[in-house]
């Protein structure tokens, strides 16, 4: 048959997941001639064949790719013909804008795995064995195309062994850019002790059963770990990382030890042991004598999740016993990714695990949950992150959007895709601002980025828009800000590719409104060219602004001055006795005159107030905390909901405060309250019979979640994107087309 030059371009993650290997592979399959290459969008391959081999080489493509890479997109044009001596792999080329996919971390694989626990294999208990289809990614790259040179592995030269593995385009792990050895790679030092490397692992797993705590360097960051079924270990770390009640996620030796620990579904199961391995938020198995109390104080919901390094993987061989892993970092800071940065934290831990392969992109562990057999991501990070999303319409200008202040993420947007990053975090100190700008950077950095347009949030006093305009006034760009609401709502729209108008429903703790109040419980019709608020929660003071987000009872009694004025002062239920009596006519008088009590229409607040009303919490120590203990009260047999009203535009929830408040049974008040919440959603979705989005951190409720699902099953919500902040910069980032007109 006669043969045709062509040249054909993969677009997607294709670069540091063995995709040119697979190419070499299918060429000796197919006995074609040509080369492939790297480039900044992607894969190239020129090819001289037949036509009809070249249609099998394109199913070949499509279907039998490597397990870590995917395919975005396949084009391919006829070229005039050329001849090849065989089948080659090239050097990378450079041209052009950078629009390729940055691979993520993943998990080991089973064939290293299987090598790792051979004794007769090189690299046997070798903690930094991988692979192309394995290990380090996006954690250890500078800069793309994804080259061994552009990593911190540079900085590790290849021992013969290794250079011949990764020279050969046959083997596993052929241009695998973190490959290493005993004799070449990384390796372990347990800090200030004198041990051989080969033995770091026996006595790391006898500081742990001894009761300490360890920080360990991992694939993003450091962890703080102790053994999970030791209650004095446990709260020694509650105490000394001064983290009172907030669940700690647990690592498990495999799928059969978590099931002794909780109640795990096929779905639930799928993601444990996935290559990602997300921490999976369950239900723990009732009367667990095995986890120690500490893990999740008064809470029914373990977070799970399952090791991803060989590191992990030899601690387990020795450890017969559940870890809890959390981030080491200080308070509002960013996690620990080198020395400098966990020694921050020496008088947390015991001892420190450590290695010398840079760190230079921190990547917490992703968090997610399974509602209504769909999967919830409430931290996109390690596995899942950076990722690209396609846009429904090409984007006229280049566009960095900073996002929001809290589970800050950041994305930079051009023709039609958006990268969002992995979650940064709250920016609440100078450290938090310095790695949400190094985050920027790096993104400009990476993919030779630099805009036209910086979208922000509208609320002043975020850091997020402080460094946007500070950027935008250096560089002389065009600023826009974006209403936080209408962000979240976008997001959503951009992920399920939806291009017609919405009825989208916003429920969050705080976010900046138009009027400068606080919005949180908002109604929204929206599309790519703007919104209209059409329907919010009444609103409410927060008695003593910022304290009232940490005190519910605050919420509450602000909620009781509204329907009682100052006869509430004479009240004796839960929320009034959780407050000295001496306060009681100060906090009327801040009522009455607005004293820093500024208006809020949350259903976040809202949440707190039903949790202080009922007496389940009058203070938190953590952000969500009052609707995570309302879960454990929730009761699907009470059925029923509260009065509320809806004139014109106000959702009316004073009558529902009212009967709350007179309820003695927690459950009962509670459950009716969640059920409450549903019947206005529905409400407000029947009155305007339009595709129905949900998104705020509200939603992270999984009762809540699973109510509206179940009431209205064509609702949707992110998978990809969380319903808390963490998704507001994808929506930032397509609002602008709604300005773009405007300013046209």
């Amino acid at each position: 048959m006669e043969l045709c030059t062509y040249k054909v371009t993969i677009k997607g993650t294709v670069q540091g997941v063995g995709f040119r290997p697979f190419i070499y592979a299918l060429a000796k399959r197919y006995l074609f001639t040509g080369t492939v290459s790297n480039n900044s969008h992607g894969v190239e391959i020129v090819l001289n064949i037949d036509l009809l081999t070249f249609k099998q080489f394109l199913i070949a493509l499509e279907y039998e790719y490597p397990p870590l890479a995917s395919i975005e997109s396949i084009d391919y044009v006829e070229l005039d013909y050329e001849s090849f001596d065989g089948f080659s792999i090239i050097e990378t080329t450079e041209a052009g804008d950078v629009a390729v996919n940055i691979p993520a971390d993943v998990s080991i694989c089973k064939d290293c795995e299987k090598e790792l626990l051979d004794p007769n294999n090189r690299r046997f208990n070798y903690p930094f064995i991988t692979c192309t289809h394995c290990g380090v990614r996006y954690s250890i790259i500078y800069d793309l195309p994804y080259d061994r040179v552009n990593t911190s592995m540079k900085f590790f030269e290849m021992c013969k062994g290794c250079k011949e593995e990764y020279t050969n385009p046959l083997d596993r792990r052929y241009h695998a850019q973190p490959i290493g050895c005993w004799d070449c790679g990384p390796s372990l030092e347990l800090v200030g002790q004198d041990i051989s490397k080969e033995k770091i692992v026996d006595e790391v797993v006898e500081l742990i059963e001894e009761g300490n705590i360890l920080a360990i360097k991992g694939v993003g960051g450091y962890h703080l770990v102790c053994d999970a079924t030791n209650n004095e270990a446990v709260q020694k770390l509650r105490e000394r990382k001064q983290r009172p009640s907030k669940p700690f996620a647990v690592m498990v030796q495999n799928l059969e030890m978590a099931h002794k620990l909780a109640e795990i579904n096929k779905k639930e199961a799928l993601l444990l042991n996935s290559k990602e391995r997300p921490i999976v938020l369950l239900n723990a198995k009732k009367n667990d004598n095995i986890l120690s109390s500490k893990i999740a104080p008064n809470i029914s919901r373990l977070g799970l999740f399952l090791p991803y390094t060989p590191l992990h993987l030899l601690i387990f061989q020795k450890l017969n016993s559940p870890l809890v892993a959390t981030s080491a970092n200080v308070t509002d800071e960013p996690i620990a990714t080198n020395r400098e940065s966990i020694e921050q934290l020496a008088g947390v831990y015991d001892y420190l695990l450590d290695h010398k392969r840079k760190i230079v992109n921190a990547c917490d562990d992703s968090v997610l949950m399974v509602v209504k057999n769909q999967e919830i991501i409430l931290r996109r990070a390690r596995g899942y992150a950076p990722v690209s999303m396609e846009l429904p319409f090409k984007l006229e200008k280049k566009v960095l959007a900073v996002g929001a202040n809290q589970k800050s993420t950041v994305a930079i947007g051009f023709d039609k895709q958006v990268i969002l990053s992995p979650h940064i975090g709250d920016l609440d100190g100078i450290s938090s601002v310095e790695y949400f700008q190094q985050n920027i950077e790096n993104l400009k950095r990476i993919y030779r980025f630099e805009p036209e347009v910086i979208a922000h949030d509208k609320h002043p006093n975020y850091e997020s828009t402080k460094v946007a305009k500070q950027e935008a006034k250096e560089k002389h760009l065009e600023l826009m800000e974006i209403q936080h609401h209408y962000a979240h709502i976008l997001g959503v729209m951009v992920e399920k590719k939806i291009n017609q108008k919405v009825l989208g429903v916003a429920f969050d703790g705080t976010g900046y409104g138009d009027d400068g109040n606080l919005w949180g419980g908002e109604f929204m019709l929206c599309d790519y060219d703007g919104y209209e608020r059409v329907a919010q929660i009444n609103y409410f003071k927060l008695l003593g602004g910022a304290k009232a987000i940490k005190e519910p009872k605050r919420v509450a009694l602000s909620l009781l001055f509204d329907l009682y004025g100052e006869e509430a002062l004479a009240f004796s239920n839960a929320t009034t006795e959780a407050f000295i009596k001496s306060e009681f006519k100060t906090q009327y008088l801040i009522w009455q005159k607005g004293l820093n009590s500024p208006l809020s229409s949350s259903v976040g607040r809202l949440f707190d107030a039903v949790a202080s009303l009922t007496g389940i919490c009058q203070v938190m120590s953590f952000e969500g905390e009052s609707g995570m203990l309302m879960e454990e009260y929730y009761d699907e047999t009470i059925i029923g909901f509260y009065d509320f009203t809806f004139d014109e535009s106000i959702i009316g929830i004073l009558p529902m405060v009212k009967q709350i408040s007179e309820e003695s049974n927690p459950a009962v008040a509670i459950s009716k309250f969640f059920n409450t919440l549903v019947e206005i959603i529905d409400t407000l979705h029947k009155k305007y019979d339009l595709p129905l989005v949900l998104s705020g951190g509200v939603f992270q409720n999984r009762i809540l979640l699973a109510l509206v699902l179940e009431r209205i099953p064509t609702a949707m919500i992110g998978n990809k994107i969380p319903p808390n902040d963490g998704g507001i910069a994808l929506g930032q980032s397509v609002a602008r087309i709604n300005y773009r007109k405007n300013n046209d």
